[in-house]
């Protein structure tokens, strides 16, 4: 019987059959999934012995999923508020690890054939909560405007009304989309709509040039004028973890951060942090 033992356990071990296999789940903002999905595909090549898992869903289903302990890694591109982090350390007495990997433009997208180029801050707040309902007001066509937002559980969602509707509420016919990739798809299709997003997210459509007021000169969400400041609405995109990342977790995580993880920030369309 010791014989058999033996003899079953070497063969495993010649196949190969006892080879760690680590998987890291990853769940979170829409806006993220391109990025979060060319960060595992780079790292798989290099890295066969871990499998990432990588879905979307929006920020806020990705932290209730860190929150419920159904993910390892949580992608978020806003910070977590103090009413999460306060669940997550009743769960599990810590306030979760918030881990900075990329900076974005947050957009404003209209039609290419949009003759509007630029708003200021105070026209998209107009827009979106209803008191400016046709392009004529902005000089452009003399057409409604359609609005196309983001889902309540979006972390781009809760940016853009924080940020730029000073916490307001969107206005009753704004079309809630499923991700980032769907208002552009919608807005690539209709003459009269507008959407925001990431930068990232540029097929079929145009960025609009934003400025902070009236008076102010009106930016694209390039690279330099995110880190100058001059864009102005930019946000950091996060990775969250619930407790201080170890082993092939920490790798991986280490791996985003170093210049080839960076590269790839910059290749999809963000902007890096390092």
């Amino acid at each position: 019987m010791k014989q058999i033992i033996l003899f079953t356990i070497t063969a495993i071990l010649a196949f190969g059959f006892m080879e760690s296999n680590e998987i890291i789940t990853v769940k979170g903002s829409d806006t993220m999934v391109i990025l979060a999905q060319r960060w595992a595909e780079e790292y798989m090549r290099k890295h066969p012995e871990t499998t990432i898992q990588i879905t979307g869903g929006g920020s806020g289903t990705g932290i209730s999923a860190l929150i419920n302990g159904t993910t390892d890694i949580c992608n978020s591109s806003r910070p977590m508020k103090q009413s999460e982090k306060e669940k997550l350390k009743q769960r599990y007495n810590t306030l979760g690890v918030e881990i900075k990997t990329a900076k974005d433009g947050l957009a404003v997208y209209v039609h290419e054939s949009n003759p509007v180029k630029e708003l200021s801050l105070e026209q998209i707040k107009n827009i979106y909560t209803g008191k400016i309902t046709n392009w004529k007001q902005l000089g452009g066509n003399d057409a409604k405007i359609i609005l196309y937002s983001r889902e309540n559980n979006s972390g781009t969602y809760v940016y853009f009304k924080d940020n730029v509707l000073d916490g307001d509420d969107f206005a009753p016919n704004a079309q809630n989309m499923p991700g980032t990739a769907a208002v552009v798809n919608a807005i690539a299709k209709d003459k009269n709509g507008i959407g925001y997003g990431g930068a990232a997210y540029a097929k079929g459509i145009k960025f609009l040039k934003i400025k902070k007021d009236a008076n102010s000169i009106a930016y694209e969400p390039t690279t330099e004028n995110v880190k100058s400041g001059d864009y102005p609405i930019s946000r950091y995109l996060y990775l969250y973890t619930r407790s201080r990342p170890t082993g092939a977790l920490k790798e991986f995580i280490d791996w985003i951060l170093s210049i080839e993880g960076q590269a790839i920030v910059t290749k999809v369309g963000y902007f890096p942090v390092r």
